[in-house]
């Protein structure tokens, strides 16, 4: 079924497409598929994102997004590094990373770096359309992708769940609307991310995890995505049974993100809503 996409995604889309295929010329998906064959006796198990969020009360997953396209760079001079960490000290359940460089300045290495300065389980956060990201979600270390139903057809969307799974990576399954949800649903998605922000006017309206919540059969987690950035709002979903949530620019901006989070998860407002 093809699907309609806001002008924003369309041309996010258009440009991943653009660089995917210029990156295919430089390594070959044959290659790249080959060097994760050649390293899998080296790597690690996968740390298990879905069961990380899988516990009781709300899990937080925190955010490394270097810039956003509505609000531009959000921490100047930031260390990787050193946010990871503060991320995994300060009580994260799992951390995403985006690797989308046009509009948000990521890349696969930081997605590695990442990887390799915590324990926690990581999500590559990016606009995947092709099985050959999701060999370089692997190869990179990442645990889990990101899959957005406005950006994909029903059997593209049922293929790279399959074959993402296929690569022992779990699937977060990004949803706008009920129409996407019951999509999402039809390919059996077992982790699900409801997205409160509209890419048609950035708006964002954590009623949309709301209302979605209802309609999200037991057993399949509820992840909300964009514009949380109090406890008052964590708690209000965790009430709703959602549970986990997404966090990016809150963390991202503040000065002590490691108190920013604890404060978060422990009864303080934080402060500030997120950009696209």
């Amino acid at each position: 079924m093809s699907v309609a996409t806001p002008s924003v995604l369309a041309r996010i889309l258009q440009s991943t497409r653009e660089e995917l295929e210029r990156r295919k010329r430089v390594l070959a998906l044959e290659q790249l598929q080959r060097r994760v064959a050649d390293g899998a006796g080296e790597r690690a198990a996968p740390r298990g994102f879905r069961a990380a969020l899988d516990r009781p009360g709300i899990a937080v997953i925190a955010e490394f997004k270097r810039r956003s396209p509505s609000a531009g760079v959000l921490r100047e001079g930031v260390d990787l590094a050193e946010l990871v960490r503060a991320y995994e000290r300060g009580g994260a359940s799992a951390i995403s990373v985006l690797t989308e460089e046009a509009n948000f300045a990521g890349s696969l290495a930081d997605l590695a770096a990442a990887h390799g300065q915590c324990a926690l389980p990581v999500l590559r956060k990016d606009f995947v359309v092709d099985e050959y990201q999701l060999f370089e979600a692997r190869l990179a270390g990442a645990d889990a992708v990101l899959l957005i139903v406005a950006a994909l057809s029903d059997p593209e969307l049922l293929a790279l769940q399959g074959a993402a799974r296929a690569l022992e990576l779990d699937v977060l399954v990004e949803v706008h609307d009920r129409d996407e949800l019951d999509r999402a649903l039809g390919v059996g998605a077992e982790l699900i991310g409801v997205n409160n922000r509209d890419l048609r006017d950035f708006s964002v309206d954590l009623q949309r995890t709301k209302k979605l919540r209802g309609a999200i059969p037991a057993g399949v987690l509820v992840v909300s995505e964009s514009g949380i950035g109090s406890s008052e709002q964590l708690r209000e979903l965790e009430r709703e049974g959602v549970d986990a949530v997404l966090v990016g620019e809150t963390l991202m901006r503040a000065e002590r993100p490691e108190q920013a989070l604890r404060a978060l998860l422990g009864g303080h407002v934080v402060g500030g809503s997120e950009s696209v």
